[in-house]
C-alpha cells in the first residue's frame, strides 16, 4: 500500500519518485494500491490562502481516509510513505503500522526536516512538525532518497538507506525532431508555486539578456502559478499534465537558479533533468546534487555569480552548434544515469529485498 497525500498523476513529486515504477513493479508480481488523501476538489481548498473552516473538514476527513486504511493494514506485506502518512505533525499512524509489524518503507527527495511552509497555509504552520522526520525514518525498515545529502541526513536514524535518483522516463520525455529557430532563442524555466521564489532569482540577470539581445531573446516559465513582475518578452504557460513535454519542447536553453542553503541543497535536480532529457542545454546553480548531474561545459553549465550567469547564456544565446552539442551530452547522461530505465532494477530489489519473506 502507498499511502501518499495526493491522487496519482497531480504531483510532480509522487511522479517521478514512484509513480512511473508501479506498471513496473506490477509486471514483476507486486500488487500496488494508492490511497491519497487531497483529491481535485480538496487541493482547490488545500492551497488556498484562508478557507479555514473548509481545511478543518478536510483535516477530519483525511484522518477518517487514513483510520480506514489502518483497518485493512494486515491485507499487506509493505506500506510506503511519500514522505508521510499525513501531513499533521503527528506519526500516530506510522506507529500503528509499525506496531501491526507491517513492513515500511519511506522515499523523500527534499529536505523535509526543514520547515518550509506553502503561502495558502502559513497560518496554519503550527499544524506540521518537520522533526518527525526523524521519528519516520527510525521506525521504517528502510528508506529511499534522491541524492547523498539527504542520504546523509537519513543515515542518522535508519542504516537501511539507499540512494536513488529522481528519474526521467526518456521514453515519455523524447527530444522533438524539428529544428529550431536559431535566429530566436527561448531560455525557459519549469516549476511550481513552492518554487516560483527561485524563478525571481534569475529576474536581474534575464533582464539584462534582454537589454543586450533585444529581440533575439525571449523567455517562457511552465508552472501552476506565475512571476507578475516586470520583464519583457516572458511567456507564462499554465502546467498542463497533457502538454507538459510539448510545452517545454519550445525552449533553447533552461535554466535552475538556487539559493545556497540546506532546503536546496536536498533538491534532486528535477528541472534540469527534465531540460537535459529533451537534449536543451541546462544551465544551474553549483548546489547540491546539481554539482554530480553537471559536468561543466561537458552536458551542462553551473553558474553561481551573477557575471558567470550572463556569460555562459550570452555564450549559448550566440552558438547553436554548442546548445546542439551539451543538450545531446546532457540527454545520454539523463539516459545513463537519471531515467527511469537505468535504475527500475534497483528500486524493484528494495521492494523484493523487504517482502521476499
Amino acid at each position: 500500500m502507498f499511502l501518499v497525500a495526493h491522487r496519482p498523476g497531480r504531483s510532480p513529486g509522487q511522479r517521478f519518485r514512484f509513480e512511473q515504477y508501479l506498471n513496473y513493479l506490477e509486471k514483476n508480481g507486486f500488487e500496488c494500491h494508492v490511497s491519497f488523501l487531497i483529491d481535485e476538489k480538496d487541493d482547490i481548498v488545500f492551497y488556498a490562502e484562508g478557507k479555514y473552516l473548509a481545511k478543518t473538514r478536510f483535516l477530519l476527513k483525511s484522518l477518517i481516509h487514513r483510520w480506514n486504511d489502518l483497518k485493512k493494514i494486515h491485507d499487506y506485506d509493505l506500506v510506503f510513505f511519500y514522505r508521510e502518512a499525513h501531513m499533521m505533525g503527528i506519526t500516530w499512524f506510522e506507529k500503528k503500522i509499525k506496531k501491526a509489524g507491517i513492513k515500511m518503507l519511506v522515499d523523500f527527495d527534499d529536505s523535509i526536516w526543514l520547515r518550509d511552509i506553502s503561502n495558502g497555509n502559513r497560518r496554519l504552520a503550527f499544524l506540521k512538525r518537520p522533526s518527525k522526520t526523524a521519528e519516520i525514518i527510525k521506525m521504517c525498515d528502510a528508506c529511499i532518497v534522491g541524492n547523498q545529502f539527504l542520504a546523509d541526513y537519513a543515515k542518522q536514524y535508519n542504516s537501511n538507506v539507499f540512494v536513488i535518483p529522481t528519474t526521467i522516463d526518456t521514453d515519455y520525455y523524447i527530444p522533438p525532431d524539428n529544428g529550431r529557430d536559431a535566429e530566436r532563442v527561448v531560455i525557459g524555466w519549469t516549476g511550481s508555486s513552492t518554487t516560483l521564489k527561485h524563478f525571481s532569482l534569475a529576474i536581474p540577470m534575464m533582464k539584462k539578456l534582454k537589454k543586450k539581445y533585444g529581440e533575439k531573446v525571449s523567455f517562457r516559465m511552465i508552472s501552476d502559478e506565475f512571476y507578475y513582475g516586470e520583464l519583457d518578452g516572458l511567456e507564462k504557460i499554465k502546467w498542463n499534465r497533457e502538454t507538459e513535454v510539448k510545452d517545454l519542447s519550445v525552449i533553447d536553453i533552461g535554466i535552475m537558479p538556487l539559493p545556497d542553503d540546506d532546503w536546496s541543497r536536498g533538491k534532486c535536480g528535477f528541472k534540469g533533468l527534465q531540460y537535459m532529457a529533451l537534449a536543451r542545454p541546462a544551465v544551474m546553480s553549483p548546489v547540491g546534487v546539481n554539482n554530480e548531474i553537471i559536468s561543466h561545459g561537458n552536458n551542462g553549465f553551473l553558474a553561481d555569480s551573477p557575471e558567470e550567469w550572463e556569460t555562459i547564456l550570452s555564450q549559448l544565446i550566440e552558438d547553436a552548434s554548442l546548445r546542439k552539442r551539451i543538450g545531446e551530452a546532457g540527454r545520454k547522461t539523463v539516459e545513463e544515469k537519471f531515467s527511469l530505465r537505468s535504475q527500475k532494477e534497483h528500486y524493484l530489489e528494495i521492494f523484493r529485498s523487504l517482502t521476499q519473506n
